[in-house]
């Protein structure tokens, strides 16, 4: 059966499949990442793995894979296949296409984690349907994936999307990227479960405890819900002011509090627009099996286009 090979590389965690043409998973396997024995250690560990999943393919699917989609963090150049810069894995400009490609030898197509998660919610998850939607995971930080037509834009130097360092509280909180008050220093999951740490006194407190304190009434939950709230609908009134979409897809680990955060969001936002056309907001739908569906399609994508320049004229 043609199949391909769909690999999610996580900071601590691989994800992938063999997948059919019809979208089907015809097989699924998870691996450690292995950062702990460092950046070398961490792309051999992606090679082998994806070998492996070439050798269960051929053995019990009749043949060898067509392709692979690999998504991974950091910075990344699809055009040129390079994995530039992921602080979690260590690594910079690692040429990961062209060594999947030597190993496999099979096409490969690299793409950004993020974006890939948001290709497949906006084409099989819940943006399906939607000419224009914007994809944002709210985890450790926060990043966008800005969809057209199908596709997801990645921009002129691959930095399309990344609403996580839209200055919403000038002179704010430093972030890591060199700024201050970027959106993702209060409302990302991470910001969250430190701003309720600091307000309980409790160390080990984070945005799943907040948001069970939100949902029971506890006022100091709610204030901190609340700015974490208003920072979220702030940036996101500047990205659909910019882009327009029709459909807003939250994910990550924030919207797991289902309409303890959607309620207040979606008010906070409408509150906000002015001439702009409110869009629908609405929470991912594939859960962190989304990056994984992504590389499938990546994948399918690349053979779409190799076969049709292989085609006769």
């Amino acid at each position: 059966m043609r199949h391909v090979i769909a690999l999610d590389v996580g900071g601590t965690g691989m994800k992938a499949a063999l997948v059919a043409q019809d979208g089907a998973l015809l097989h699924q396997a998870r691996r450690a990442t292995g950062r702990e024995r460092g950046p070398d250690a961490v792309v051999e560990g992606i090679l082998d793995f994806a070998a492996e999943l070439s050798a269960h393919g051929a053995e019990h699917l009749g043949g060898p894979a067509s392709a692979a989609g690999v998504a991974v963090p950091g910075i990344v150049d699809a055009d040129r296949g390079i994995a530039s810069y992921a602080a979690n894995l260590g690594w910079r400009d690692v040429p990961l296409r062209d060594l999947l490609t030597e190993r496999l030898g099979i096409p490969v197509a690299l793409g950004h984690d993020v974006r890939t998660g948001g290709l497949a919610e906006g084409r099989i998850g819940a943006g399906q349907g939607a000419d224009r939607f914007l994809f944002v995971p709210l985890g450790t930080g926060i990043a966008g994936a800005i969809g057209i037509a199908g596709r997801v834009e990645a921009g002129a130097h691959g930095f399309a999307g990344e609403i996580g360092h839209i200055v919403v509280r000038p002179g704010g909180s430093p972030c890591p990227c060199g700024q201050r008050g970027c959106l993702e220093r209060y409302a990302s999951a991470a910001a969250v479960s430190e701003a309720w740490a600091a307000a309980t006194g409790d160390p080990d407190a984070d945005a799943a405890d907040c948001a069970k304190s939100v949902a029971s009434g506890d006022p100091n939950a709610v204030r901190v819900w609340q700015h974490a709230v208003d920072a979220l609908a702030d940036g996101l009134v500047t990205a659909l002011t910019l882009l327009d979409p029709r459909t807003l897809i939250i994910g990550g680990g924030l919207a797991e509090a289902g309409e303890t955060l959607f309620t207040p969001l979606r008010e906070a936002v409408e509150r906000r627009v002015t001439f702009q056309k409110l869009p629908s907001i609405v929470p991912a739908a594939l859960g962190d099996s989304a990056g994984c569906l992504g590389a499938g399609l990546l994948a399918w994508d690349l053979l779409a286009t190799t076969d049709s320049t292989e085609e006769p004229t």
